[in-house]
């Protein structure tokens, strides 16, 4: 396979509306992944047809119009194509605060809607009590009323948890007692009092308590009663969409779930003051730089760019564009199943636009379980009628967000199944988005077993990678070699089949092969590291590779940006072997300081400083070792201590964290020496890494400094230098961020 480089984006976008529901994406790697196709084979150019045939992702096709293509998304969720909408040519901001005041100042009885509502949550300040209102309340799961409450007193300045007050209480109790009627209301926005799928609107309708149901069936009668104009219904209805999301039971508290999938009420929840969540959409909804030209099929786009949205499935699509509209690449964000999300946007489509919207989406209402196998089945139905549509040949950059090895699974057997061919695929971390290139072309048969294949991937990987891997490595490795070989799924089998058989498979060579090892202290294959236990050909580990590399780029380049060390290190790190962010910070952190958003190089690791030091600690543990009656021996990098002949100790003192490269034939005696500046990084690695932190036992970390202080250390003798050099161990740095 030929790996291509990670694409570095700008960071994730985490806020947003309905943003724990959307793809977990970094800003920028489309329009980087397109600027690197057309400056490398001179396709697809600016103004070309791009296709997103999940619509799974609004900013992605954003992004890619904005770069100046055309951009088809067929977008099937009612939801999503709103969001699309509104991110690609977003009303003005005054248009928001306009539409919520309108809201605010309908009468409700004698008082204002805005009052009226903002009533319901009046709690009184537990420290000077003064009416306020609460940001929210807290609930256990099957609790009739809430437990305590979350808020901050404008007149005090008290804030935080408190316990709920008998008014509090009293409050919740007088809402419920209408409850029916709202409920019954909002029944009806989504499906007839007699259709069959009431009973599952009904299910979804559950997951809302009563005054926040009541708030949002309210406010949403009122919207479809103002004389608004067009553009400010839009804005009003984008403000509601948010306070539909902030109302349901889904909210965990703690957030233990920030991005959920299944829709289940958390055994402790948060119920948010909803016309303070509308407001906050003022602040979510803001415009999202310059507009884009959106149009409905099947209206035309200017060849500049812009968004054609399809509001049908792909497989009807499929005649019309391929007489149509040349396209020349496919991107998109691969859906993983989310029946949250999915049940949510059927029931808002309902409270928004009504029944019709509802319909043509009515199945997400329905299916209370999405397997792997109904996803591969699913993408694979896709990847069928995208073949249809497509000249064989053009390439599809997929986005595969919140990645775990299930999920690899199904998208890349659905994509086998349907021929097409894997050509890349570049993994970071499990925190993001893997990156996969396809193309609609034939694949060669396997010409081996299925387990030989799979074992050799394995072995070859760990081999390159020169340490353990997390699972989620191993079995992309693993199913990239299976997918080459066209061996993830026979023609007569059922998804289902073929996934079992492939994670059957899996186990099979993980467990029953001596070669592997398993760093875990969990029993299945899918937890902890897995490693090999020994090789004649074992290469120096990436995380050493990767601090050369760093390194070598901060000594000719004085000052850069974090953006052009990961430019200049993921065409080295290729595929599977790209360095998670983690790693360069802990690199970063540990040779270089940061001046007005650039890196440069400590003046204490620069080459000549460091080698200077490095004379010093050699003459500092010569020092040492003469006070301890030992002679000393210069061999190479190595310094020995010695006694009658015979070595007692060695010393090996680097001026890096290249631990792998100093353990390698190292004598059991050896201590290695390492600037304090590097114990974090050292730490850093023996995390990341369970061999080399097992292989450090038998070998202590010094730091520089301890040895300058043992000189100053009046008595010293054999016996307390081997507890000096205990006394001060490498830890890892408070503020260091784990991500593998």
């Amino acid at each position: 396979m030929d790996f291509q480089p990670y694409v570095a984006g700008l960071g994730h976008t985490e806020s947003g509306p309905l943003s724990r529901f959307l793809p977990a994406l970094e800003d920028g790697v489309i329009s980087a992944w397109l600027s690197q196709q057309t400056a490398g084979t001179g396709q697809p150019l600016a103004g070309s047809w791009l296709l997103d045939p999940f619509g799974f992702s609004p900013r992605l096709v954003l992004e890619a119009a904005r770069s100046g293509y055309r951009v088809l998304v067929t977008a099937n969720n009612p939801v999503t194509r709103f969001l699309l909408e509104m991110f690609a040519n977003p009303p003005a901001q005054s248009e928001f605060t306009a539409a919520l005041a309108d809201l605010g100042a309908v009468k409700k009885g004698d008082e204002r809607l805005a009052g009226h509502l903002q009533s319901l949550y009046l709690t009184s300040c537990e420290k000077c009590e003064q009416k306020i209102y609460a940001h929210s309340f807290l609930w256990r799961k099957g609790e009739d009323i809430p437990y305590a409450r979350i808020y901050e007193c404008p007149h005090c300045g008290d804030s935080g948890e408190h316990s709920v007050t008998e008014e509090d209480i009293e409050r919740v109790k007088k809402i419920a007692e209408t409850d029916t009627l709202h409920r019954s209301r909002a029944f009806e926005k989504v499906v007839a009092l007699n259709n069959e799928d009431r009973i599952y609107a009904e299910e979804a309708i559950g997951y809302y308590l009563p005054r926040p149901l009541y708030v949002i069936t309210t406010v949403i009668n009122r919207l479809d009663s103002l004389n608004l104009s067009a553009e400010r219904k839009r804005a009003l209805t984008a403000l509601i969409l948010v306070a539909c999301d902030a109302g349901n039971t889904i909210w965990a508290h703690p957030a233990e779930r920030p991005r959920p999938k299944q829709l289940s009420t958390p055994n402790q929840f948060r119920e948010h003051n909803v016309w303070m969540m509308l407001e906050r959409g003022l602040s979510l909804w803001t415009e999202t730089g310059s507009t884009v030209t959106v149009e409905a099929w099947p209206n035309k786009l200017p060849e500049s760019g812009g968004i054609l949205i399809y509001e049908g499935r792909l497989k009807d699509l499929a005649n019309i564009v391929k007489k149509e509209i040349p396209i020349a690449a496919v991107i998109g964000s691969v859906p993983r199943p989310n029946q949250a999300f999915w049940t949510l946007s059927a029931l808002w489509a309902g409270w928004l636009w009504g029944k019709d919207a509802v319909e043509p989406y009515k199945v997400a209402l329905r299916r209370r379980r999405y397997d792997w196998a109904w996803n591969a089945t699913a993408l694979n139905s896709a990847f069928n009628h995208l073949g249809d549509l497509l000249p064989e040949g053009v390439t599809f950059f997929a986005l595969l967000p919140e990645p775990e090895p299930a999920f690899l699974t199904s998208a890349f057997t659905a994509a086998s199944a349907a021929k097409f061919s894997l050509q890349s695929v570049a993994l970071r971390t499990e925190h993001d988005a893997v990156q996969v290139v396809w193309k609609n072309e034939q694949k060669q048969k396997a010409k081996k077993t299925s387990a030989d294949i799979l074992l050799n991937a394995i072995q070859e990987y760990l081999l390159l990678r020169g340490e353990p891997a997390l699972y989620l490595h191993i079995h992309a490795a693993g199913l990239i070699a299976l997918a080459e070989a066209d061996s993830l799924k026979i023609p007569e089998q059922e998804f289902d089949e073929a996934l079992r058989k492939t994670n059957a498979l899996f186990e099979s060579v993980l467990k029953n092969d001596e070669r592997f090892i398993h760093h875990s202290t969990g029993e299945g294959v899918d937890t902890g590291m897995w490693g090999l236990r020994s090789s004649s050909e074992e290469n120096e580990s990436l995380s050493d590779r990767v601090e050369i590399a760093v390194v070598n780029y901060l000594q000719k380049n004085q000052k850069a940006i974090y953006l052009e060390i990961e430019e200049d290190l993921y065409p080295r790190f290729m595929g599977l072997l790209t360095p998670s962010k983690g790693l360069i910070y802990a690199i970063l952190n540990s040779y270089a300081e940061r001046e007005t958003g650039s890196w440069k190089l400590r003046d204490e690791d620069i080459a000549a400083t460091r080698r200077e030091e490095l004379n010093n600690i050699y003459k500092l543990i010569e020092a040492v070792g003469k006070r301890l009656n030992y002679t000393t021996r210069k061999q190479d990098k190595l310094l020995h201590w010695e006694e009658n002949g015979n070595r007692v100790r060695t010393f090996n003192v680097l001026a890096s964290a290249l631990l792998g490269r100093a353990l390698q034939d190292s004598a059991p005696d050896t201590i290695i020496v390492i600037p304090g500046g590097r114990a974090a990084l050292a730490a850093y690695k023996q995390d990341r890494d369970p061999s080399l932190a097992a292989r450090l036992k038998k070998h202590p970390l010094v730091k520089y400094r301890l040895l300058r202080t043992l000189l100053k250390v009046p008595i010293l003798t054999r016996e307390t230098f081997e507890e000096q050099i205990a006394s001060d161990p490498v830890e890892k740095s408070t503020g260091q961020m784990m991500m593998f």
